[in-house]
């Protein structure tokens, strides 16, 4: 047999705005301001009527100031607006991306020859270099040697990037960073 659930009706959510709107407004008085307004502080009963008038509504912009700064506009277009200034300026941000390179503390000449070469292929594209040494064991003791080839990647990369952040040890891990140099 079926378990039987009972249905319970979720509470429904009032579609909250992010700003007063009319109504909503709670000061007794206003700065008003607004394209086709005379700017100044006003009741808001009065408010209300005049972006009434003009079948635009009263927004609270600013609630915090004293007297709450109120703007009489079209609160529909005014949220399309910013929610397309929002899209452009995410869509505006850079991403960061991180590449990582890992080496051992004895890496052979070759190997380490094939890694630099992807390196340089990451900072031309655009990426951060996280080039870090990894010390397995024993191997700790040679930590001069990891060093040593950190600051050899980033001596050979000058032309690609600049060196973020010295050759650190963190736990069994000496890490460097190496940004790319931005494009003229």
């Amino acid at each position: 047999m079926a378990i039987r659930r009972r249905f319970r009706p979720q509470p429904r959510r009032e579609n909250k705005n992010p700003h007063n709107i009319n109504e909503k407004i709670t000061a007794p008085s206003i700065r008003l301001v607004g394209d086709n307004v005379e700017v100044g502080i006003y009741p808001i009963a009065k408010a209300i009527v005049l972006a009434e008038e003009q079948g635009l509504d009263l927004v609270e912009i600013s609630p915090k100031a004293d007297p709450p700064v109120c703007k009489v506009i079209d609160y529909k277009k005014f949220l399309y607006e910013q929610k397309k200034r929002e899209k452009v300026m995410k869509a505006k941000a850079t991403k960061v991306i991180i590449k990582e390179i890992r080496f051992g503390p004895n890496t052979d000449d070759h190997d380490y020859e094939f890694k630099k070469k992807h390196a340089e292929k990451f900072l031309k594209d655009g990426a951060k270099l996280k080039a870090y040494v990894f010390f397995k064991g024993r191997s700790i003791v040679y930590k001069d040697k990891g060093e040593i080839l950190l600051l050899k990647l980033a001596q050979e990369l000058e032309e690609f990037g600049k060196v973020e952040q010295m050759p650190r040890l963190e736990g069994k891990r000496m890490t460097m960073f190496i940004a790319p140099k931005t494009k003229k």
